[in-house]
């Protein structure tokens, strides 16, 4: 009695949880270790992009205190100057150096003219500079001199809105500044993701005006592929973005796969720009070695103890089940006594009030025996329904029909019955079958239903989820007599059947026919369940 059936199965997941709290605590542990290596993986990565990116901003720096130094950049002295500078190893992941003067508005003709003389394949400024650009980038000279760097010469940077926003903050901030995102002009037709480092070149004289731009190209693969060749990367997926974690600012990616394991991002600056590197790891896919003895020690326990407190639990509950079952149908029979007594008042109750209306309106001792035994009917079709249903919920279409059943089936007068699928509660579906009864009574002896042409439309509809509507309609029976008497079928309706069903009943005899309106509750029904166990 004091220790129930799950109590064995309650120990064993108690035990189980403990253990699995402990395996997670052990793995939570490692976890962070492989979270704390993936960090120093990532910032090693980071710092290898930015000694790649600051190698190349200081060949920048130089070429452009260089470059400030000449009075004219022809294209023998610019080779020869990135011949000077003696680019090493650490210039790896840039696609070369090169010049884009300023062009204003008045020298662009003389400039398509002289570059299309001096450059092979005869690039021309482009696209045109156009009002209101103030003035115009365009490539000039880029070393090394190769087939894919020709491909950008005449391009006009300042054209770009990207590529325009890093010169105007390099110009401002007079160091080197990375651009977004873009695509390479020398890369127009793979469209692979690129980005520029620029350097401002101003004169020398007082005026420092700006003379152009000495810059970087790079692809975002080699420059990524370049810093990785610094730091051993393993088997992680590393992606670089540009400021944000987004899929369209996806820059490059290196050992690009899905990996399921921890990930650890940072932002990245260098050249004034941010970025975002993203590493992730390979998925662990066992347990460690300590989770797995925990894992087994603690299973094993759990087993023991769950089989020690079965057999324990076991003979109590085999001896409680008896007194249990006694218990149980006592308890059975007290419910269905008071079950019983409580709808046996409540017919009673029913039978007296229609008993003391009867015989208060009826004359006769044949009226009032005819008057009481159509009543009795009527509450005795509706208690056939609710024994049929064990006394639980009952539609109100059948109530309805129950109740006219002796006139549906007549050819002289019709009958139309239609609503929703709606039950109603044992005392609700009472009191509406007495409604019903005697709303047919009326149609039959006075109404709808006294002479051959008659209709009776009965509808109902949902007010809302605990009220229904009930509308009933005569038409075609003889005109309403404006002088009639009050009968009992009007007590009863407005004043038993309304009590019962605690709402207002609307019902008038107007000279086409009667109209009656029931308001309706539709309660949850109270089931009464019996179950034995055995």
């Amino acid at each position: 009695m004091r220790f129930p059936r799950t109590a064995p199965l309650a120990i064993f997941f108690l035990i189980a949880a403990i253990t699995l709290l402990s395996v997670f605590a052990i793995e939570r542990v490692e976890n962070q270790r492989a979270t704390a290596q993936l960090r120093e993986r990532a910032g090693a990565i980071a710092s290898a992009l930015e000694r790649r990116a600051n190698a190349n901003s200081s060949y920048l720096r130089a070429g452009a205190a260089l470059l400030g130094t000449m009075e004219t950049i022809s294209p023998d002295r610019y080779r020869q100057f990135v011949s000077d500078l003696r680019l090493e190893a650490d210039y790896r992941g840039a696609g070369g150096i090169g010049w884009a003067p300023v062009v204003r508005p008045g020298e662009a003709a003389d400039y398509s003219r002289r570059i299309s003389q001096e450059l092979p394949g005869a690039p021309v400024l482009h696209p045109p500079l156009r009002s209101p650009q103030p003035f115009a980038v365009p490539i000039t000279y880029l070393q090394p001199d190769t087939a894919w760097n020709r491909r950008a010469l005449g391009f006009d940077m300042y054209s770009e809105p990207v590529r325009r926003t890093a010169m105007i903050e390099a110009e401002h901030s007079a160091r080197p500044t990375a651009t977004g995102k873009i695509v390479l002009a020398q890369d127009r037709e793979e469209e692979r993701p690129g980005f520029l480092i620029y350097m401002p070149v101003f004169s020398n004289d007082a005026s420092r005006s700006l003379r152009g731009y000495i810059y970087s190209p790079f692809t975002a693969e080699d420059f990524l592929a370049s810093a990785l060749e610094l730091e051993a990367i393993g088997n992680h997926t590393v992606h670089l973005y540009d400021r944000d974690f987004e899929p369209d600012r996806l820059m490059a990616s290196y050992n690009a796969r899905e990996l399921g394991g921890p990930v650890w991002q940072q932002t990245v600056t260098f050249a004034d720009h941010p970025w975002v590197l993203r590493i992730e790891a390979g998925p662990t896919t066992a347990l460690s070695n300590l989770s797995m003895l925990t894992l087994v020690f603690g299973l094993l326990v759990a087993g023991l103890l769950t089989l020690v407190a079965r057999m324990v639990t076991q003979q109590a509950l085999e001896d409680s089940y008896a007194l249990e079952w006694f218990e149980e149908q006592a308890s059975i029979r007290n419910s269905l006594t008071r079950e019983l007594n409580h709808r046996v008042k409540n017919t009673l109750a029913n039978v007296l009030s229609i008993v003391a209306l009867t015989r208060r309106r009826a004359e006769t001792i044949e009226e009032f025996a005819s008057g009481l035994d159509g009543r009795i009917r009527a509450l005795s079709a509706t208690h056939d329904l609710l024994t049929q249903s064990d006394w639980g919920t009952v539609p109100i279409q059948a109530v309805i029909e129950a109740e006219l059943a002796p006139y549906a089936g007549g050819v002289e007068h019709e009958v139309d019955i239609s609503g929703p699928h709606v039950e109603l509660a044992p005392n609700d579906a009472l009191s509406l079958g007495l409604a019903i009864h005697e709303l047919a009574t009326n149609a039959a002896k006075f109404g709808a239903l006294s002479q051959r042409g008659g209709r009776v439309q009965i509808r109902w509809e949902m007010i809302n989820e605990r009220l229904a509507r009930i509308n009933w309609a005569e038409s075609g029976g003889p005109p309403v007599p404006e002088d009639r008497k009050r009968g009992f079928g009007t007590d009863l309706i407005e004043k038993i059947v309304a009590h019962e069903l605690k709402a207002p009943v609307d019902l008038r005899f107007e000279k086409e026919g009667v109209r009656c309106t029931l308001t309706i509750p539709v309660r949850q029904p109270a089931v009464f369940q019996m179950r034995q166990r055995r």
